[in-house]
């Protein structure tokens, strides 16, 4: 099998982004209950994980590189697969499809959990510019209790 080398590395950057989903999900929770100590402490997981995938990413990009070097082909999942068996291309192209699929739930997850988190920035940074406002307002005839007979005033 030629492409065993190339699947390794495929099937180990599968089960990194399952480790590293996980650990999406967990912050998705944390802001969504704006458990803040909870977003730092995953912090160092998630670049982690991040770090992981990248390095996998680099040595499956250079087996790659390597494997249609050795087949006389280009680059590409497309060139390699043709010049592959039939049953060996179909199991390369079916695994590279689940690469495809979990690097888009990976990304889908990441942009979710950006949206959450500039969702938060903008409601705190609202929140504190009412408080601001509040505190740097005059006083107006609305903050203070008025007990002048109002009915009175405008019969007479």
């Amino acid at each position: 099998m030629k492409t065993k080398e190339l699947q390794a590395r495929w099937q180990e950057w599968l089960k990194a982004s399952d480790a590293l989903l996980l650990v999406l999900h967990e912050q998705t929770a944390a802001v969504t209950l704006r458990d803040v100590g909870r977003v730092e402490r995953l912090q160092p997981q998630l670049e982690k994980h991040m770090a992981g995938i990248a390095e996998i990413d680099a040595k499956a990009v250079d087996q790659a590189r390597q494997l249609s070097e050795q087949l006389g082909t280009e680059p590409t999942l497309r060139g390699i697969v043709e010049k592959l068996d039939r049953s060996e291309g179909q199991t390369l192209h079916a695994l590279a499809n689940k690469v495809t699929m979990a690097a888009r739930k990976v990304q889908a997850t990441i942009e979710k959990n950006r949206v959450l988190i500039e969702n938060e920035m903008t409601y705190v940074n609202g929140t504190l510019t009412l408080i601001a406002k509040a505190a740097g307002s005059p006083p107006t005839p609305y903050r203070r209790r008025v007990v002048e007979p109002v009915l009175m005033d405008a019969a007479a």
